[in-house]
């Protein structure tokens, strides 16, 4: 991304603030601005009111390039970092904690979450009529680098299927190659979160 994407990142904070997707100071967001590095949003700022100011610089080997005073990187940039490394158009990533995606934590087995065979799921990348896919799930460590390594290990050996992956009583991430894809990513996500949450209380299709 050859411009500053704080502005546009402050903007999607309010969007999903206004969603109830990122309440109080919950979640965080990052773009990166080269190659080697990525803006984050600083630790503990409101997502409603977000500034310049509230974003910290880093390098995909955890250092701060520049933040400005009394500011430092979000506790999940870590999580941040093992995106970019593994996937190389990821441009954005969106980590928001909605109601859905922490009661779909409690569908998953064996580190995995169905995905409804939704015709949504082509907006995620999966053109196949009523496919089988699996959104990976990890386990929500109090040390959050050691969620990272988890994830670490497990793209390692095979990217997800769809842009996203969950963390158990926590949050979705989801990214794209830019702004757009990303957000699109995560209300597509949100939606098959919704429909699975729904369908559980209907006792449709479990």
């Amino acid at each position: 991304m050859h411009h500053d994407p704080r502005t546009h990142l402050a903007a999607a904070a309010r969007d999903f603030y206004a969603r109830g997707w990122m309440l109080g100071t919950a979640g965080n967001l990052s773009a990166r601005r080269d190659a080697d590095a990525f803006w984050i949003t600083a630790s503990g700022r409101p997502k409603d009111q977000l500034g310049a100011e509230d974003f910290v610089l880093m390098n995909l080997r955890g250092q701060i390039v520049q933040a400005p005073p009394g500011r430092k990187p979000s506790a999940e940039v870590a999580i941040h970092e093992v995106v970019y490394r593994h996937v190389p158009d990821a441009q954005v990533i969106f980590h928001v904690h909605s109601i859905e995606a922490n009661l779909c934590g409690h569908f998953a087995q064996q580190g995995r979450l169905r995905l409804p065979t939704l015709e949504m799921l082509k907006g995620l990348g999966v053109p196949d009529a009523e496919p089988r896919v699996d959104l990976p799930v990890f386990a929500n460590h109090v040390n959050v680098p050691q969620i990272a390594e988890d994830m670490d290990r497990a793209f390692a050996q095979a990217l997800p299927r769809v842009p996203g992956a969950l963390i158990h009583q926590h949050g979705v991430t989801a990214w794209g190659p830019d702004f757009l894809a990303a957000k699109h990513h995560l209300e597509l996500l949100e939606y098959c979160f919704r429909y699975l949450v729904q369908a559980k209380a209907l006792a449709i299709g479990v």
